[in-house]
């Protein structure tokens, strides 16, 4: 099969939205449908003994949250499916930032009864930031929730999309009686009963025929004919090109717990989702039908087998062909080096793979090679832009606690900054170490995993640190920069990659700061150029 074909055939996608909306069941419907997996487990339901097939980590089954991002694969109808399901707690926000530059488009997933949320809005404001094409998918229509059209306003509103619903619900809640399919002009009946197969969808080409009234009672049919009418008077018809654009979102309905609304989602997903895309590196545009093979690791895993010491490093391959066993360029190193069992990921299962096209994610085994960014080549220098650090909100001192073990303990914060869980700075006056976070949460993380994994063990210090900036002096021997250095010596840093960084202490002293050294700038994200 050529590489056009095979290229064409891929949709890589990632699920985002704010926790507990459903993306880990959404993600698990999905691949039941591709029968990757054969019953679907929720993260939280006592009902279901079996955890979520994309949760792994110990401390993810714990808590009922997914903290990694995961990488899922099926086959459905001919396509080749590449899931990312990201976590959705703020805590863990980077990680999710990150696999967005991995992924060609984006399912947004929002609860119908809270609504957009403000991770949502965050993590839309990054996808528009980087013309993501994206699909709403709103969830959990079995229970009681916002009017479709408030919600759809919310949309607009809040996220600053261009919606056009493809799908309609029929009642909500208690009335639930299905869902009508705009895409494909027929209605689904739901029957509440998430056991039996999915539900067989009647086609219905004109809303105003009495069968309606007949499926689902004259006054539910009477409301939809309304609906419709006014979905068709207030939204735009569905264009693909302004989808792909990035510039109109189609908004779909169901509830992936009932696995209700799942297969018109995926069916429409297929046929209007892009294939892979070409990407932006700093020498030049890469596009997917190259020959030569180039990727990058947007992603570490370390000690996915508690029992092996293994780091996965996640490359998404973006042009050309990805062979096993042969030398690849890491352009960072200068070093070629050699993959003998890349991983490729169906459901719960890690296969070894001899070939993969663009558009797949690869697992390859690590011994510390790689770092978040990193580009593999053919040969050809390239790098690939659009993996920022952003600045954290929580910053603490890290300490040893226990003096034998300080091996163990550099080897472990080294391997779990290099995995992107959290950001190391190292203070210039003192070389004590800090760490910093998007959420609280992942000092626990942190700590369980030194002591699970690497046998070290931490204790915290607080720091008030208001913001992490990126120093960027106009001139470095200038006068300004200089002074700027001398007086604020007690709070600049090192990032790990030896980036200057100024830990402000409040906003006012970022405010005085900026107006007192107006040449030198400072950055609130780590990549600027």
């Amino acid at each position: 099969m050529s590489i056009k074909k095979e290229i064409a055939r891929r949709r890589t996608f990632g699920i985002i939205s704010h926790p507990d909306a459903g993306k880990t069941t959404l993600t698990e419907k999905l691949l039941l449908f591709g029968g990757a997996i054969q019953e679907a487990g929720a993260v939280k339901s006592n009902k279901i003994k079996k955890g979520a097939t994309s949760d792994f980590m110990e401390i993810e089954r714990q808590r009922g949250i997914s903290v990694a991002t995961s990488v899922l694969a099926f086959e459905y109808n001919g396509t080749k499916i590449n899931i990312l399901d990201t976590p959705g707690h703020k805590d863990f926000a980077e990680d999710t930032f990150r696999t967005l530059t991995a992924v060609d488009s984006v399912i947004v997933v929002i609860d119908v009864a809270k609504g957009v949320e403000e991770q949502t809005e965050k993590l839309v404001q990054v996808c528009r930031m980087r013309k993501i094409p994206m699909i709403v998918f709103v969830n959990k229509l079995d229970r009681e929730g916002k009017d479709a059209f408030e919600l759809l306003d919310e949309i607009e509103q809040k996220l600053d999309l261009n919606v056009t619903p493809l799908s309609f619900p029929i009642g909500m809640g208690y009335d639930f009686k299905g869902i009508y399919n705009i895409w494909e002009k027929n209605v689904n009946l739901f029957s509440g009963d998430s056991r039996k197969n999915i539900e067989e969808t009647i086609e219905i080409e004109d809303i105003s025929s009495t069968e309606l009234d007949k499926l689902i009672g004259s006054e539910s049919a009477e409301t939809l004919r309304e609906e419709l009418e006014l979905v068709t008077g207030v939204y735009p018809d569905f264009d693909q090109q302004a989808y792909s654009k990035a510039e109109q979102q189609p908004v779909f309905f169901g509830s992936a717990l009932n696995n209700f609304g799942v297969r018109e989602l995926l069916d429409c997903f297929i046929s209007i989702a892009p294939p892979p895309r070409p990407k932006e590196s700093e020498e030049r545009i890469v596009k997917p039908e190259e020959k030569d093979f180039t990727g990058f690791v947007f992603k570490i895993h370390a000690n996915m087998d508690p029992k092996h010491r293994d780091r996965l490093a996640f490359v998404k391959i973006v042009s050309g062909v990805f062979e096993r066993n042969t030398p690849y360029l890491h352009v960072r190193n200068g070093k070629k080096l050699k993959f003998s069992s890349p991983n490729a990921f169906f459901a719960e299962r890690k296969e070894i793979v001899d070939i993969s096209y663009p558009g797949d994610i690869v697992g390859l085994h690590d011994t510390g090679n790689f770092k978040i960014g990193d580009t593999l080549t053919q040969g050809e220098e390239i790098h690939y832009k659009g993996i920022p650090a952003f600045s954290p909100e929580h910053f603490r001192y890290i300490n040893n606690a226990d003096p034998m073990k300080s091996k163990q303990l550099e080897k472990g914060i080294d391997q779990l900054m290099d995995e992107g869980v959290a950001q190391l700075f190292t203070l210039e006056l003192n070389g004590r170490k800090v760490i910093g976070t998007v959420g609280a949460l992942q000092y626990e993380v942190i700590q369980y995993r030194l002591e699970h994994e690497y046998g070290a063990k931490c204790t915290y210090e607080p720091l008030s640190v208001h913001k992490a900036c990126w120093v960027e002096p106009k001139d470095p021997k200038s006068e300004e920069f200089k002074e700027f250095l001398r007086v604020k010596q007690r709070f600049m840093a090192k990032d790990k990659r030896g980036q200057l960084v100024f830990l402000a202490d409040s906003p006012f002293t970022l405010q005085m700061t900026q107006q007192k050294y107006p040449n030198v700038k400072l950055h609130f994200v780590s990549e600027f150029k």
